[in-house]
């Protein structure tokens, strides 16, 4: 079997893993799909090492785009999404991700490790902490607020995540409705990975080594695997949370995050 099936059906499985946890938990796929496919792409000899990553990330939020839009269509229609803040944060979330997209081939690629498994073990802590939201805090002006997360935009493309673990955390701060958050990270998931893939194409556009299979620093037959699997599962999913313990599996998730962030830093 050639190594290129070999890396399609490792992805397709990843999609399917991907997908279901999006259903069940809620959270985007990059915190999965980065690691992961980081480790199958020097598995293959795909690149050289130093691209590793910025693959990775790159194809993670092309991936998002497909899932976001599904997630985003759904919240709109439950009438989720805060259209009132909305232009001011995406403006925000577009200029960061465009930013990311363009910087993160730069970036050295143990440093984009270490940058993402810090990352990661804030959300798993948060998540296994579990902080609730005591006092209203007023959402800050908007120039503000688009100065704030015009950094989360940045940082949720240097991860390659749609920005939830990030953007919810923020809003939900400032007070806001936890379903009007989700639903506002949701769409805002479509806006970063747009811009960032969008930056991340342009910059690897010209890197010589990458070309079949590639689309600047996009992955495609990984890209495609992942979203052919991950739409399917996160429905499952989705069904699942009515039977599963989510709370328990939240806090598994969170170790299991933890374990991913360590084994980064150490290898």
């Amino acid at each position: 079997m050639s190594d290129l099936l070999w890396i399609v059906l490792s992805c397709a499985f990843l999609g399917c893993f991907v997908g279901f946890l999006a259903g069940l938990l809620g959270i985007g796929g990059g915190l999965i799909i980065v690691p992961f496919l980081s480790a199958i792409l020097v598995h293959f000899n795909l690149v050289v090492i130093e691209q590793v990553m910025v693959i990775a990330i790159a194809t993670s939020l092309a991936s998002i785009i497909f899932t976001s839009s599904s997630s985003a269509l759904a919240h709109h229609k439950n009438s989720n999404i805060p259209w009132n803040i909305m232009p001011w944060i995406m403006i925000g979330v577009a200029l960061g991700a465009l930013i990311s997209g363009f910087v993160a081939g730069s970036i050295p690629a143990q440093t984009l490790k270490v940058i993402f498994a810090l990352c990661v073990s804030i959300i798993a802590l948060r998540m296994l902490l579990n902080f609730q939201q005591k006092s209203h805090r007023r959402l800050p002006q908007k120039n503000i607020l688009t100065l704030m997360t015009t950094g989360l935009g940045g940082l949720s493309g240097l991860l390659g995540i749609g920005g939830g673990a990030l953007l919810v955390p923020l809003l939900t701060y400032f007070s806001v409705n936890m379903k009007k958050a989700i639903g506002c990270s949701a769409a805002c998931g479509i806006i970063i990975a747009l811009f960032g893939t969008f930056g991340y194409i342009s910059s690897g556009w010209s890197v010589t080594n990458l070309n079949q299979g590639f689309l600047g620093y996009v992955y495609l037959p990984a890209l495609l695997a992942i979203v052919s699997t991950s739409a399917i599962f996160a429905q499952l999913g989705a069904k699942a949370t009515q039977y599963l313990p989510v709370k328990i599996i939240k806090k598994i998730f969170a170790v299991i995050l933890s374990i991913i962030a360590i084994r980064m830093l150490v290898v």
